[in-house]
């Protein structure tokens, strides 16, 4: 019987890993060679940990283009939201006819529209302090009226009565 049949199932894949250049005595007979098989072993652990490191970077370029596609989208809605805003002050202010320095304050703010972000934290930071006094402030006013109490609910010495 020729070495390769035409029915042999395996036909195929012994000419695959026969182009390759190395032979595949394995995958028709087990091998009983302790050093074959540690040699085996250990190239198809270096090709597992390669394919682990390609999953681990796939698995990451997906979460990062995952990411991506949310700032994009929350980016276009936010400009969608600033035009539509825009808008509505057009329209508010075409029947009001303001001035024309408030129309160009008006519309050098959308022009801005970058530094919103800065704004808003600006405005978050200066909340936080204005808070942050109020509580001092807060605190301040309850230790006081606290040490004025302490001072009037002190003991008053008795004096000695007066011997007669």
């Amino acid at each position: 019987m020729s070495e390769h049949s035409p029915n042999d199932p395996l036909n195929f894949m012994r000419s695959m890993w026969g182009n390759m250049g190395f032979s595949m005595p394995g995958m028709v007979a087990p091998t009983f060679d302790l050093d074959e098989l540690d040699k085996r072993i250990k190239d198809l652990k270096a090709v597992e940990g390669w394919l682990r490191m390609n999953l681990s970077m796939l698995q990451m370029t997906i979460q990062s283009l995952e990411m991506q596609r949310t700032t994009v989208s929350t980016v276009q809605a936010m400009g969608q939201m600033a035009s539509d805003a825009a808008r509505s002050m057009q329209a508010g202010a075409a029947e009001e006819t303001p001035p024309p320095e408030a129309a160009t304050a008006g519309n050098a703010a959308f022009s801005e529209a970058a530094m919103w972000p800065w704004q808003m934290m600006q405005q978050v930071r200066e909340q936080m302090q204005q808070t942050a006094e109020a509580a001092v402030q807060a605190a301040t006013a309850a230790a006081t009226p606290a040490t004025d109490d302490a001072s009037d609910k002190k003991p008053r010495s008795r004096k000695p009565a007066a011997k007669t």
